[in-house]
């Protein structure tokens, strides 16, 4: 894996045809975490890192950058395992949740768990995903649109533990609204 930079950047992207991702991944070197997410609501729109992106242009995949979002924008909140176990990965998180257009994602779990959070109505269940690690533990997160909102689920979530609530204090974008356009 590439040394961790202090300013990273994802990227929104297009390519002709979807296959050419898997073809080319599978030629990129080991250590190499190439990851790239389709963009909700699109029919053709990827996100990515800057990993993923560098390893695309050195192995010459034909993409259209369409716009970069700056990954400090994005907010993640994790749990002492999931910061153990994906400290390294964060970006490819950052990079899950623009693809749900989310301004945040806290680690609320492990696969498995019984109290995670959630929201049965049939809205609440599309504000979850998931990323496994590469250690194993497959990790839910709930997404997040707006500040407030993260600000009100982590309060109920730990019952107002004050580094959670802090963290939500903290989100960059108030809300998705202020994510970078790809159109």
């Amino acid at each position: 894996m590439t040394p961790r930079r202090l300013m990273n950047s994802l990227f929104y992207f297009t390519i002709e045809d979807e296959s050419m991702l898997a073809e080319a991944f599978a030629q990129l070197d080991q250590d190499v975490f190439a990851i790239t997410y389709k963009v909700a609501g699109t029919d053709d729109v990827f996100v990515t890192t800057a990993e993923t992106r560098e390893a695309m242009d050195r192995h010459d995949v034909p993409y259209n950058l369409l716009a970069e979002e700056d990954a400090a924008k994005v907010a993640v909140y994790h749990t002492p395992l999931s910061r153990e176990e994906l400290g390294d990965y964060e970006d490819s998180i950052k990079a899950l949740a623009l693809a749900f257009r989310a301004i945040a994602a806290a680690c609320v779990g492990i696969n498995g768990e019984t109290d995670l959070g959630f929201d049965l109505s049939s809205d609440g269940t599309k504000r979850y995903t998931y990323f496994t690690a590469p250690a194993g533990h497959t990790f839910i997160w709930r997404l997040f649109h707006d500040r407030e909102e993260a600000e009100t689920f982590l309060s109920k979530l730990t019952l107002g533990e004050k580094e959670a609530v802090e963290w939500a204090r903290a989100i960059p974008l108030a809300s998705s609204d202020e994510l970078t356009s790809y159109h």
